[in-house]
């Protein structure tokens, strides 16, 4: 998968190149991720990217025209990758909560351009000509979208095919069927007066997976019970809650 990232410190994006998964994913050509600096298509002798506001106010603006040029540029290479469609996302907080279903719509393009802004954010005409989606990472504002761009790229590349050794872990992270994840546990058995549960350590394979969606609902039903009421449980699971309760 193409991924293109335009932003002001691309140096930032070695995090995503270099380690974890993501940086396996890279070296193996499973991924590649190009990073556009919008500095190298702006004008004059400073390379402005950035202008005060109209109407006045604090802070600067990304201007419209290296931005413009950036993101054709990286439409460019993504042809040059054979991307037959690669939206071009904005990071901001006001687009739309990332959530699993929208990273697993996102591991069905074969490409995707990333856009980071700054300061104040970008002119309102860059979007309205240039932008297909606006995403946000949560209710709370950073100094600009690199991280956000960051968590995109990693929990697309982490979805994608071939690219986790355990393809399992991926199907079982917290949100993949709208439950988060049940407790965990490794070596030793005993640690500081707490133990590992029993039925963890039983070798029967059908009652630990009743005892880990049992922990998962409840776990759910406990921090996020909103998410609960979306949730599509099988016969089996039903039949589990409902011995529960009786």
């Amino acid at each position: 998968m193409f991924f293109a990232v335009i932003t002001l410190f691309p140096e930032m994006f070695e995090a995503i190149k270099a380690y974890g998964i993501s940086g396996r994913a890279e070296k193996r050509d499973i991924v590649q991720v190009t990073c556009i600096n919008p500095r190298d298509f702006a004008t004059g002798n400073y390379k402005r990217v950035d202008e005060r506001p109209f109407g006045g106010g604090p802070g600067m603006v990304m201007m419209a025209e290296p931005l413009s040029k950036a993101i054709n540029h990286a439409k460019e290479l993504a042809a040059q990758a054979g991307c037959v469609h690669a939206p071009v996302v904005y990071m901001s907080p006001q687009g739309k909560t990332l959530n699993e279903p929208a990273v697993q719509a996102f591991v069905q393009y074969d490409g995707l351009i990333v856009l980071c802004g700054r300061y104040e954010g970008v002119d309102e005409r860059l979007i309205q000509k240039y932008v297909d989606q606006e995403w946000s990472i949560g209710d709370y504002v950073l100094s600009g979208g690199e991280l956000p761009a960051m968590v995109l790229l990693d929990s697309i590349i982490r979805r994608l095919p071939n690219v986790m050794s355990d393809e399992q872990s991926a199907v079982q992270d917290s949100f993949v069927d709208g439950l988060l994840d049940c407790p965990q546990y490794t070596k030793p058995d005993h640690f500081e007066g707490l133990d590992v549960p029993e039925v963890l350590k039983s070798g029967h394979h059908a009652n630990i997976e009743k005892w880990r969606f049992l922990q998962r609902y409840q776990r759910t039903l406990e921090r996020r019970p909103e998410l609960v009421e979306k949730v599509e449980l099988t016969k089996q699971q039903k039949k589990w809650l409902k011995n529960l309760d009786t």
